[in-house]
């Protein structure tokens, strides 16, 4: 499913072509693309939770004023993301990449994803994913851009 959602990412997110929105022909696409049936479409919904984000005001996500937000990880939540991801996402809302909603917006849609073995880059790649499809968000997308492809050795907290 992460596979499908990379490829997707990123054979339209620079491209000028017009990203396709009809779901035969998307899903016609990545079954050429050699992906199955039952993961794309697994993708598919998981993109369209995603997508729903434009229709929403990402602060009303919560109901919660940022000032008085501690993040407590669920023990699924600790299992997901390790220390260095839990670590990751506390780096971005001190550099003002991600806000309290939209941490929490990242935090469900890697709840949702079925991988085994999640790692901090798939994490940055999902941090993008979601800043990308988060109106208002173009300036803590283009950091995040800067960080995941400017990145010098090592970690980047």
């Amino acid at each position: 499913m992460f596979d499908i959602l990379m490829y997707l990412f990123e054979n339209y997110i620079h491209s000028e072509m017009e990203v396709v929105v009809d779901h035969d022909e998307l899903t016609n696409e990545l079954t050429r693309a050699g992906f199955r049936h039952q993961e794309i479409q697994k993708a598919l919904a998981w993109l369209e939770r995603l997508a729903d984000l434009q229709q929403m005001e990402t602060k009303s996500y919560l109901d919660v004023a940022p000032q008085q937000s501690t993040r407590i990880y669920t023990a699924a939540e600790m299992t997901r993301l390790d220390s260095q991801c839990r670590g990751f996402l506390m780096y971005l809302e001190n550099l003002g990449v991600l806000d309290f909603a939209t941490r929490e917006v990242v935090i469900d849609r890697v709840m949702e994803l079925e991988t085994p073995n999640f790692t901090l880059d798939d994490l940055k790649w999902v941090v993008l994913m979601v800043l990308f499809n988060v109106p208002g968000q173009e300036a803590a997308y283009d950091q995040m851009e800067g960080l995941l492809f400017e990145e010098a050795e090592g970690p980047l907290h």
